[in-house]
C-alpha cells in the first residue's frame, strides 16, 4: 500500500498504527493524520529510537498493510 492510500484512509489505519506501537495514545496518532515525517517523529520521540529505526519501522509497518 502506498502511502497515499495510507494518508487517504488514515481513520482506518489508526488502529493497526496502535497496535504496531502500543505506547503512542490514539490522540498522537489521529494528530499525524496520515502525515509520514510526523508517524516517524512520534515513534522516534516515543520510544528513543535513532530516526533511522524509525523511518525503517514505518517502511515495515507500510509494506505489511
Amino acid at each position: 500500500m502506498n502511502w497515499d492510500q495510507i494518508k487517504g484512509n488514515w481513520t482506518q489505519m489508526v488502529g493497526t498504527a496502535r497496535a504496531r506501537w502500543g505506547e503512542l495514545t490514539e490522540d498522537e496518532v489521529q494528530q499525524a493524520k496520515g502525515d509520514r515525517e510526523q508517524l516517524i517523529g512520534l515513534v522516534q520521540e516515543r520510544y528513543g529510537v535513532a530516526r533511522e529505526q524509525a523511518e525503517r519501522e514505518v517502511a515495515e509497518w507500510q509494506n505489511s498493510l
